[in-house]
């Protein structure tokens, strides 16, 4: 079971410093009206002011959220933390209040939001008020995208109900304390005979709900590596375009279709990471598509390119999987949200065709990410690194900038079974890859790349 921080244990874990912010509630129209207008909150629950004057004096806190302005490894952010200790760090009008400014304070101030949650859900006590606090947070998460404020939660144990589902899964990074409770169930509610895994931080790492399992000691490091990719002062001032990376190898162009399919499908060629471990000098990755799936052949993150901000979406060499299409749409509307160019590196010898993927919505994942590429906010631009095989990696292609380097080729459908469709031999294959064009310099001629990349 994973420890449980305070509030305060949890902020300084990861702060150099922090100040905290008391909420103005009189500019805050909140429907129900001040906490405290009734004796026992707005239900008249009995004896629910002693439990709250009780949980006060045992943590030495007003309420079940603190929030304030702090610096995470030298980067200015706004704060908030959830204190289980007050009556298990659930939602209430007051509490709602202070989540509330938080995201105010950030989206104001254009300062990213860091959320340290640990919460049972929302305060019985209160009934529909505390219930229609998170309405409130969601429509301050709809504000702080909009303003294009990144939001960074952290998952302690426990996370779960409303907390979770709101204030957690609406992140746009989510990081998780190995062995926390995560889940929108608490242990009270579930069903008998509940499978008890599912509901932890790493059952929902595996299904891409969770970005990064991080252990304590490295909470803080982790945290100021994203701020520094997702703060505005590490953004370039105007919209600009990556630049293609280098071709790691220096082939000359092949002879011929099928010389270039070889050489795209030899597993000595360099891979998407060693593209981005030259390209970039440093990264942080997100993981999973959010709705259950993880493909992990398809990377996507945001890295530090000769300074400057720059959000990837690679795909590793494999058949691309429904979940590795909706993961690089999530990154690309991400970093529309946030003014960060992308990059895509293109290596597939295709969308994954097995009744699992089908299940899965194999067509409409590819169509999001077309919609995605296509509607993007920022410049992308896409290079080919070797296999381009037909839909599944045209899918991944900036419109007029994409590039590609020696080693790559592009085709409507992969040599053997156009031979197959087209009723050839097998051994007509190298013929009909001629036939295809697919080629580096085909491409370029025929205006389906803009150039080729060198080393």
């Amino acid at each position: 079971m994973a420890e449980r921080f305070t509030a305060r244990a949890a902020i300084a874990l990861v702060t150099d410093d922090f100040t905290d912010h008391v909420p103005d509630r009189a500019a805050d129209a909140r429907p129900d009206g001040p906490l405290g207008a009734a004796a026992d909150g707005p239900l008249g629950w009995a004896g629910y002011d002693a439990s709250r004057a009780r949980a006060a004096s045992r943590t030495g806190e007003e309420e079940s959220v603190v929030y304030g302005t702090a610096r995470v490894g030298g980067r200015a952010c706004v704060l908030l933390a959830f204190e289980f200790g007050y009556l298990g760090g659930s939602l209430g009008g007051a509490a709602g209040d202070r989540l509330v400014a938080a995201y105010r304070t950030a989206r104001e101030r254009r300062l990213p939001l860091v959320s340290l949650v640990a919460t049972g859900g929302s305060r019985m006590q209160e009934g529909m008020v505390a219930l229609a606090q998170l309405q409130r947070v969601a429509a301050e998460t709809v504000l702080l995208r909009e303003a294009g404020v990144a939001h960074v939660a952290v998952l302690r144990d426990p996370s779960t109900g409303g907390g979770w589902a709101t204030v957690g899964a609406g992140a746009d990074v989510v990081l998780a304390l190995p062995d926390a409770q995560v889940a929108f169930a608490g242990s009270r509610v579930r069903p008998p005979g509940a499978d008890p895994a599912a509901y932890t931080a790493e059952e929902q790492w595996r299904h891409g709900h969770v970005d990064a399992l991080v252990p304590p000691a490295a909470l803080r490091g982790t945290l100021a590596r994203w701020l520094r990719l997702l703060a505005p002062d590490a953004r370039a001032p105007e919209p600009w375009a990556a630049p293609p990376p280098a071709a790691l190898t220096e082939a000359d162009a092949p002879r011929t279709g099928w010389e270039a399919v070889t050489r795209a499908r030899d597993p000595r060629r360099p891979r998407a990471a060693a593209y981005l471990d030259a390209y970039f000098e440093e990264r942080a990755a997100l993981r999973g598509d959010r709705a259950g799936g993880v493909d992990p052949g398809t990377e996507c993150g945001f890295g530090l390119h000769e300074g400057r901000v720059v959000a990837y979406a690679a795909q590793g060499g494999t058949p691309t999987r429904p979940a590795g299409f909706r993961t690089a749409a999530r990154l690309v509307r991400l970093a529309g949200r946030l003014g960060i160019p992308v990059l895509t590196l293109i290596d597939t010898p295709g969308a994954a065709n097995d009744a699992e993927a089908e299940r899965a919505g194999a067509g409409p994942a590819i169509a999001e990410a077309f919609a995605a590429i296509a509607g993007a906010r920022t410049p992308v631009t896409s290079l080919l690194i070797g296999e381009g095989g037909s839909g599944g990696a045209l899918a991944l292609a900036a419109p007029g900038n994409t590039w590609t380097t020696p080693d790559g080729y592009f085709s409507v459908i992969a040599p053997e079974l156009a031979a197959a469709i087209l009723k050839r031999a097998p051994e007509e294959a190298p013929a009909t890859a001629d036939q295809l064009r697919l080629r580096p310099q085909d491409l370029v001629e025929l205006g389906c790349v803009r150039g080729i990349v060198t080393r």
